[in-house]
Parts: C-alpha cells; structure tokens; sequence
C-alpha cells in the first residue's frame, strides 16, 4: 500500500506501529513516541520577515555531542520516524550530519525541513538517508524569494538554494519537495506585497529542478491559526495549480495542496473548535528543542507545553516521567491542527469495532 504524503489518518494503520497506536487510542502511555520533531539548533541564516518562529530563533543548539546521544536514545526508544526541523535551520548544525548517519543506519526514517542554503555541506548524508527532503522557497524567482526570505544582509540567495536542490535531485533516494508559502504583507507605505502570482513559476521549477513533488501551503499567524486571504488571490492559486497540475503532474512530480490551503477554499475560518480533552497523538508523536521537549511542534516555545529539558535529562526518563495530558485541546489547540482527524481516528479505534493492519512493513511513518 502506499500511502498519500498529507494522509495522517490513514498512516495510523501500518503494522509496526499498531501496538502504540492501540495503546493510544486506549489512552495508555505509550513506551515511547512514533514519530519525533527535533530541532538541532534555533540558529537561522536567513531573516524572514513573516517567520513564524521567529521569537524562538537564537535560543541555544545542542552540543555536537549532545545531539549524538539525542539520536542514540531515540534508537533506544524505537522511535520509527524523525523530522530534522525546528525554528532555525536544521543543517547549520555541525551535528546534523552525524544524526543522519545514526539514524539512517539503524533504519530510523527522517524527513528533513531546510531552506536549502547548507545542502552541499550535508549532501552525502541527505542523499543517502533522507525519506524526504521538504525546502521552503516560497517563490518563483530571485526577487520574490529576496522580499520574503532574505538573508541578514538582505540578499537574496535564491540562485544558490536552487543550485543546491539540483545537486541533491541528482544524487537524492527519498523525495525532494518544494514548498510554498502563500503569503502577502503591507509595506510600511501602505504597499500590498505578495507572492502569490508565482505558483505556476515556481510548480514549473520545482518540476524542472527534479523535485518529486510541489506543496502549497497557506499562512499560520503567532498562534498557529490560518490567515485568511481574499477570495481572488485563492482563486488565482487554485488557477495556478490546476494549470500545474495539467501541465506537469505525472508519476514522477506530484502537486499538493496541504490541509491548511483546503481549509482556505472550504472557508472555515481561522478556528477548529476541538471538542476532547486530551490530545492521544501526543502519545505518539512529541517536539525535541534545545530549549525543551514539548507535547507537540504546535506548542514550541509554549511553557504550559513543556515536559522536559533534553539539554540536562535523557529523553527515555523524560518519556517515563512526564504528562503528555497538559495541553487541553478544547481549551488550547483551537487552532487548526493537521492531527486533529488522527485524534477523531484513535477515538474510533479504542471502540474495537476497527480490523488491524494486515501483517507487512510500515511504508510511511511520519503519522
């Protein structure tokens, strides 16, 4: 079976992971979670204005040291799938490289979220043992990429993370995504600026770069709800991307449209009203920064959300010991949660009316 990159609920159903998926949905602790979110660093070399954590850059990295044993306990905890992500650039860390070889060679799946700039640096390690390799562009072309992703000097560095995508699209044995934010901002003259208008560019070089797919994505604001755009950009988009689609979609370079840009086209607006009280995913899957561990990405940088120090404590104590029931998500997660069917999903699993998984090998684990 394989299994569609943005459907979580259906990736609850692989074999390997059934046994903490039942304990989930029973609403057990688990041994330990599926799937981590680990942050090797809050540094960024880039100075995006609409970054959504940028409060949370600059607020420490895990020694190189530190991290490889990171990476030892989560092998020691059986977690199956690890995202190299984080409110600054995963691969600025001198680290990285020797997670992925960890991880990679104990059979740990990664995903890796970049901004493309430290590619070539980790290029053997990426080819070799990344799932998949997600780069933020957010444009069509070096202008655009300059006005929403500079870097601290304010330089676009559009033509060398494209040259870098190129050199991993060649030598790559997971996926390599592109993806892009639609975002608009008004200048302090009043300006109304936006990048919308490059989809189709940007989809037409994604495809040409060797990419193996093409995300869109819609705006989150500091507390993780959707910002809401006007009805002709929307319409613009899903033009551009439906000509994209027609253009260039085939077996080898998909188009995607996340939850977030659905949730835009359906109107829900910027809330998703939870009506449980206890997150079971968090069970599942949980947030590694070298400012703490916490329940889930949603929550980064959130005190209320924190359950541990991975600095100081070692993550299977911190899995023992901690209370991954805080957050309330009726009270707390009103936003819209890319989890939120897996929750409604485990709660039709704990009524033991469900069939497992047939017997095989978990394809996907990135729940």
């Amino acid at each position: 079976m394989t299994f569609d990159r943005l459907d979580l609920v259906s990736k609850l159903y692989q074999p390997a992971g059934w046994p903490r998926v039942l304990e989930a949905a029973a609403g057990k602790r688990t041994a330990g979670p599926l799937v981590v979110d680990l942050d090797p660093t809050t540094f960024c070399d880039l100075a995006c204005p609409e970054c959504i954590s940028g409060k949370l850059l600059n607020q420490g990295r895990f020694t190189p040291e530190r991290l490889a044993e990171l990476a030892g306990e989560l092998i020691e905890m059986s977690v199956r799938g690890v995202v190299l992500i984080g409110g600054g650039e995963p691969l600025a860390h001198r680290g990285t490289r020797q997670v992925l070889r960890v991880l990679g060679e104990a059979g740990v799946a990664i995903g890796v979220v970049t901004n493309g700039t430290m590619i070539q640096q980790n290029l053997d390690e990426l080819a070799a043992y990344a799932s998949w390799v997600r780069v933020s562009m957010d444009a069509g072309t070096k202008e655009t990429y300059g006005r929403f992703r500079p870097d601290r000097k304010g330089r676009s560095v559009f033509d060398k993370v494209v040259g870098n995508m190129r050199l991993l699209a060649e030598v790559k044995k997971g996926a390599l995504g592109y993806s892009f934010l639609v975002m608009t901002r008004r200048e302090p003259d009043g300006t109304v600026v936006s990048n919308h208008h490059e989809v189709l560019e940007a989809a037409g070089l994604a495809k040409d770069i060797g990419c193996d797919y093409f995300e869109t994505k819609a705006m989150f604001d500091d507390g993780h709800h959707v910002i809401q755009v006007a009805d002709g950009l929307l319409r613009s988009v899903d033009e551009q991307l439906a000509e994209a689609e027609r253009r260039w979609a085939d077996g080898s370079f998909e188009i995607i449209n996340s939850s977030t840009l659905t949730s835009l086209r359906n109107r829900v607006g910027p809330m998703q009203p939870k009506e449980y009280h206890r997150c079971k995913v968090t069970e599942l899957r949980t947030l590694i920064t070298p400012s703490g561990v916490y329940v889930c990405s949603y929550h980064r940088g959130n005190a209320q959300a924190r359950i541990g120090d991975a600095v100081t404590e070692r993550l299977p104590d911190i899995w023992e010991n901690s209370d991954r029931g805080i957050v309330d998500p009726t009270r707390d997660c009103r936003f819209h949660c890319a989890r939120h069917r897996s929750n409604l999903e485990l709660d039709k699993i704990a009524t033991g009316t469900v069939p497992p998984p047939e017997p095989g090998t978990d394809e996907d684990p990135f729940i």
